[in-house]
């Protein structure tokens, strides 16, 4: 794989908090792609403990094609999907072996919507983290737009290794 196309293990804390952050440094930490990166830009990082993203809400979104026509809103699974994808960069900085792990959800609690997200708006994800362990973590987060709450989620997530079972168990032998 290309380093575009998968995490970049070499990429050591320090060197993530060189910030700003863009979309082809988030992609060195990141899995995601098109269609469901949801975030475009790092601002702040302080390690293991808040992290501010910001995503550009544009009409060329491929939700936006059903998700109304005629009355395009951002869905509100899609911000805390944003929320966990911020989560998930702080997470994955501290990681060495990067390329060989994914971050997944294991929670959501208290998920609330409070405005109406629309092209044009830029979302402003601070996600603080409540619980830290080496594989897995708690964060609260809130999605702002022009400084109103839009959304607001306590997410959950664990480090899993891309390696499959029958994988480790052949290579133990």
């Amino acid at each position: 794989m290309s380093e575009f196309s998968s995490p970049d293990a070499s990429l050591t804390p320090e060197v993530l908090t060189n910030l700003p952050l863009d979309s082809i440094a988030i992609q060195k930490i990141l899995p995601h792609r098109y269609p469901f990166l949801l975030i475009d830009r790092v601002v702040e990082l302080e390690r293991k403990k808040r992290i501010v993203a910001i995503k550009n809400v544009t009409v060329n979104e491929i939700f936006f094609l059903g998700h109304f026509p005629g009355n395009p809103i951002m869905p509100g699974v899609l911000m805390v999907e944003a929320i966990a994808q911020t989560g998930a960069t702080l997470l994955m900085t501290e990681v060495p072996d990067r390329a060989s792990m994914l971050t997944v959800f294991t929670g959501i609690e208290r998920a609330k919507f409070r405005r109406q997200v629309i092209p044009g708006d830029q979302l402003r994800l601070e996600v603080s983290v409540i619980v830290w362990r080496r594989t897995a973590v708690k964060m609260e987060g809130k999605v702002t737009v022009d400084g109103q709450l839009a959304c607001e989620a306590t997410v959950s997530c664990q480090l899993v290794s891309l390696n499959k079972p029958e994988q480790a168990e052949a290579g133990a032998e």
